[in-house]
């Protein structure tokens, strides 16, 4: 199976990237099944219901959230309608919607994407994203009931990722990080049989902090002052991502490559 993991989608540039790139990298790649991370595409804080149905339109066939899930009000209801949204398992009891789910894939294959938060450096407390994750593996064996598994572990600290991809490894078929928007050097296949990347980086403008226009960010770093709202960066964005090719019968990772194209980052995995 090849599968395309695509990073945090970083506002308007992040959503035309992923309108323009998208449907023809399907064809070019040959992809079987696409994850895009949504959690910063409306205005760099959530995802409303509009912008969640313009990236699966573009070819997504799987959006995943994060610890902005529910800024956008509208992604409660639509959460709660939509399988093809997944938020994090374990960031409330009462949420709606769903945090993992099996997808059927051409062929009659079949995948499951989840997603867990961290909880180390998190301004709020999540429950245990490890104890999460792990009822979920075990209830869909790689080779048996699913035939590949993606998690996306949406955190701050590298070290709880590599954390989550050791303890996935032979369990999942990918362990990719987000949230941070930076793209990590990383990309590898663990013992186990497991494509890891500590953090797959945004679609967005990187002439930018993080994704966001650059005046404001660097006015509280200098003054530690704030006066006026982030806004996102509006040039043209990089799509970041992790591209990974899988054994169907296994579920276990056989190759995997970081994945960048358009913006200022230099192309890779094209």
């Amino acid at each position: 199976m090849r599968l395309l993991f695509l990073g945090d989608v970083m506002g308007r540039a992040g959503r035309a990237a992923i309108t323009r790139t998208l449907p023809a990298l399907r064809d070019e790649l040959r992809l079987d099944f696409v994850v895009v991370n949504g959690e910063n595409a409306t205005g760099g804080a959530g995802l409303s219901g509009a912008h969640a149905r313009l990236l699966l339109d573009a070819g997504a066939d799987v959006l995943t959230l994060g610890d902005h899930a529910f800024d956008q009000k509208d992604m409660l209801q639509v959460c709660a309608s939509e399988p093809r949204i997944i938020r994090p398992l374990n960031f409330s009891k009462s949420a709606p919607g769903r945090g993992a789910h099996v997808f059927d894939v051409p062929g009659g294959r079949k995948i499951l994407v989840a997603q867990v938060l961290g909880q180390v450096f998190m301004k709020r407390p999540f429950d245990d994203p490890f104890s999460a994750i792990d009822r979920v593996l075990n209830a869909a064996p790689l080779g048996r009931q699913v035939n590949a598994a993606l998690v996306d572990i949406h955190c701050e600290a590298t070290s709880e990722k590599m954390g989550m991809g050791h303890f996935c490894d032979g369990r999942a078929s990918v362990v990719v990080g987000t949230h941070t928007h930076v793209p990590t050097a990383d990309a590898m296949i663990l013992p186990g049989g497991t494509a890891f990347q500590s953090d797959a980086g945004m679609c967005g403008d990187y002439n930018s902090v993080i994704g966001m226009q650059k005046d404001e960010p660097l006015r509280r770093f200098v003054t530690g002052m704030p006066k006026a709202r982030f806004e996102p960066a509006r040039g043209e964005a990089t799509l970041s991502g992790l591209l990974v090719e899988t054994d169907d019968a296994t579920g276990r990772a056989v190759s995997v490559r970081m994945f960048r194209r358009g913006g200022l980052l230099e192309p890779v995995g094209a």
